[in-house]
């Protein structure tokens, strides 16, 4: 893994050093040396970030630069954690981007071989498909949910750029990939034949208005996830106040903390990454923002409470709900109050979709049941299994 780190800058480092006692950046240990990496096995999370930023629609020769990011990140005081945080530096531009490509995937594997928590600052997205690559080696299907304005779809024939990286993901083997979730996105910025396409796939997009209007309603779908991606340009400009990010809509700060957090509270969600991170970076305020997602998504990892482990009955009250020929089982945990609901068509197969027999869902979704209304998530799972 150290071949393709290299230290954080001097800078951060001495940044560090006049930081207040308590703070994240004095407890954080970080890879100041060439080759000296932190322990990784002894580390919760691990920070790293990715220089790449030439398969940007919109690049014109600029670098990637996370100074400011970290520095806000680490002036932070931390909530009452455990886990150790590492920091790995970042992963340079390789001599092409397959390259970078490459040293993203074999550094986010080792990752979770090791059950550490990555947590990658990005430039661009495109960097996601190597983020899922990694996790060919479990040898399951995995969730992605992409906190996004775009779906990123674009034509897997042509070469791939940060707008076009899912749709590689949905066309290359090993075929890992069972669902994509799409929160936030805005339809003026996707084609109508993206947004045909998601329908097609029985893929799940929500629209921003949709999302913001019940921000409670994405935590089903976070919960589900293995991977979780944000694109930085899917929040308002003038909070992230950002080259490259002009858009007047998008999300505010509290509502993308609140969906970093649930992103956290997930106890499937192994690797998180924040992408776009491309343009100036020199407001204080959007550094500082970005750095508060991060904090949000630790913390929320640090409140996992582990209740869905379906074993012993006795932790969850099961509600039988029939709807036409069909009776949807939900089960609610006596523990956190979350739901969940039995897709039957799938729980006897043999193969990697086996882990995914229970969808987690919310109250409302039972109480649309008790009114004859299927939910909209189960029923694509279902049509999904039968393509």
């Amino acid at each position: 893994m150290k071949e393709y780190l290299i230290p954080v800058s001097k800078s951060v480092v001495a940044h560090r050093e006049v930081l207040p006692v308590g703070t994240l950046g004095k407890q954080i240990e970080f890879h100041m040396e060439a080759g000296d990496l932190p322990v990784v096995s002894k580390a919760k999370f691990a920070i790293f970030g990715i220089r790449e930023n030439r398969s940007d629609v919109n690049y014109m020769g600029g670098t990637v630069n996370f100074e400011n990011f970290r520095k806000a990140l680490y002036s932070l005081y931390p909530g009452n954690w455990s886990g150790k945080i590492i920091d790995l530096g970042d992963i340079e531009k390789g001599n092409t981007v397959e390259d970078t490509l490459f040293a993203v995937k074999q550094v986010t594997e080792e990752l979770l071989l090791k059950k550490v928590i990555p947590i990658i600052l990005g430039g661009s997205q495109d960097m996601a498909y190597s983020q899922y690559r990694a996790y060919d080696m479990i040898g399951k299907m995995v969730n992605y949910v992409n906190v996004d304005s775009r779906f990123d779809i674009g034509d897997s024939e042509q070469v791939v750029t940060n707008k076009s990286y899912v749709g590689k993901i949905i066309v290359d083997e090993p075929y890992n990939l069972f669902n994509y979730s799409a929160l936030g996105y805005q339809s003026y910025y996707n084609p109508p034949q993206e947004i045909g396409l998601m329908d097609k796939l029985y893929f799940d997009a929500y629209r921003l208005g949709d999302v913001v209007a019940d921000i409670k309603g994405v935590e089903p779908m976070l919960r589900d996830a293995d991977i979780v991606t944000l694109d930085a340009t899917s929040i308002k400009g003038a909070f992230l106040s950002m080259d490259g990010n002009e858009s007047p809509n998008g999300f505010d700060g509290r509502e993308i903390c609140a969906v970093s957090r649930y992103a956290g509270i997930s106890n499937k969600v192994s690797s998180f990454g924040v992408y776009e991170l491309n343009g100036n970076t020199e407001s204080k305020s959007g550094a500082m923002l970005i750095a508060q997602i991060i904090w949000y998504f630790i913390e929320g990892v640090n409140f996992r409470v582990k209740d869905d482990d379906f074993n012993d009955e006795s932790y969850f009250t099961t509600y039988n709900v029939p709807i036409d020929d069909e009776i949807l089982m939900f089960k609610k945990s006596n523990k956190t109050g979350r739901w969940w609901i039995e897709l039957p068509f799938i729980s006897n197969v043999n193969n990697k979709l086996k882990r995914h027999t229970l969808l987690p869902c919310t109250y409302g979704d039972y109480l649309g049941a008790t009114q004859q209304e299927i939910p909209e998530r189960w029923y694509k799972a279902r049509r999904k299994n039968e393509i």
